[in-house]
């Protein structure tokens, strides 16, 4: 029973999510209102916050259930829920009223430091300790930050999130990752789809900040976990489209010199729906792709030869090349050239 104790933290992250979205709803559009700007991809002011929900519900369900004693130590657990914590205030505050780029900067920086201080084995043995871990503290803040950049799409962060921890609750039910990883990423499938009716297009509520941030950094745990129990090549799979999409977008923009750290429309995605794709024909095609890369991801574990990898990530490459090309050239409609 204990290994499959995870799935239950998928129906009741969900209802718990929903649940609160329902009570907050009120209030977040009397009080966090997003006004469309020449940035923005949505038309009329919207409450973004929905995170709240979110956020709640991930530490919320996986803290009760991770004290099962067959979970183990809770002290990984305690860490992360609390540094999702930390990120959350953070982007609630930012949600309100904008903070100063450093200082957004220098929290995250914390926080991730010390979830990268605390792992529990080594992603480069070959490399010096030093380096090793100032190359996945700057990997996880650069991965909280990319998730915030693509959370610019009504469901957008559904779309990928939720193929990649769905994917990392079977690797932990049928694979190589640890339980309490595995109960992790099924409570944060739970809140997302709770959270998904109310985000699908035209969305009737953000996530905003408050969650983006914390969700990218539980994510970027569970992939770091999945990376320690043998899965590296598994883990630079499943998030390739937002590795891809963001990564691709920054080093375009600080080529131009522009201010890499400003909100823009430069995202592939982005530029999909102004070349004209519909939004629910951006996310699906997002979503698609996650899942294919899913299954390219397992097919590292089940067949662990150095050819098997080279090939997946082959595949995988080549999959998110041809989806960033058909947004960057989608067909506008007549009423766009014109």
């Amino acid at each position: 029973m204990i290994p499959w104790l995870p799935l239950l933290a998928i129906p009741f992250a969900a209802a718990l999510s929903a649940g609160l979205i329902l009570r907050l709803r009120p209030l977040l559009v009397r009080y966090a209102l997003a006004r469309p700007n020449a940035r923005s991809s949505h038309t009329v002011p919207t409450p973004q916050g929905g995170g709240i929900a979110v956020v709640t519900a991930l530490v919320t369900v996986s803290g009760l259930l991770a004290g099962a004693p067959e979970m183990g130590p809770r002290e990984a657990w305690t860490w992360l829920a609390g540094g999702a914590l930390v990120l959350a205030v953070l982007g609630a505050a930012d949600d309100l009223r904008p903070l100063p780029a450093l200082l957004r900067l220098a929290v995250q920086v914390a926080v991730v430091g010390v979830l990268v201080a605390r792992l529990d084995g080594r992603l480069a043995p070959w490399a010096p300790l030093w380096l090793e871990r100032g190359a996945a503290t700057l990997a996880g803040v650069w991965f909280v930050n990319l998730t915030n950049f693509m959370d610019g799409l009504d469901w957008m962060t559904v779309a990928e999130i939720v193929p990649v921890s769905g994917a990392l609750v079977l690797l932990g039910l049928f694979g190589p990752l640890p339980l309490l990883p595995t109960l992790v990423a099924a409570a944060l499938l739970g809140a997302l789809v709770g959270f998904a009716p109310f985000n699908r297009p035209v969305a009737r509520l953000f996530l905003g900040d408050v969650g983006s941030l914390p969700v990218g950094l539980v994510t970027a745990w569970l992939l770091c976990q999945l990376a320690l129990a043998g899965g590296f090549a598994a883990a630079l799979l499943l998030p390739l489209t937002y590795l891809a999409d963001a990564s691709l977008t920054l080093a375009a923009r600080a080529a131009r010199g522009e201010r890499v750290w400003e909100a823009h429309r430069g995202h592939y995605y982005q530029r999909a729906t102004v070349n004209g794709l519909s939004v629910t024909g951006v996310v699906a095609r997002v979503g698609a792709v996650n899942v294919a890369l899913a299954g390219l991801a397992a097919a590292t574990l089940i067949w662990p030869s150095p050819a098997v990898t080279v090939a997946a990530l082959a595949a995988g490459a080549a999959l998110v090349a041809v989806l960033l090309r058909r947004f960057a050239r989608a067909p506008a409609p007549a009423a766009l050239r014109s």
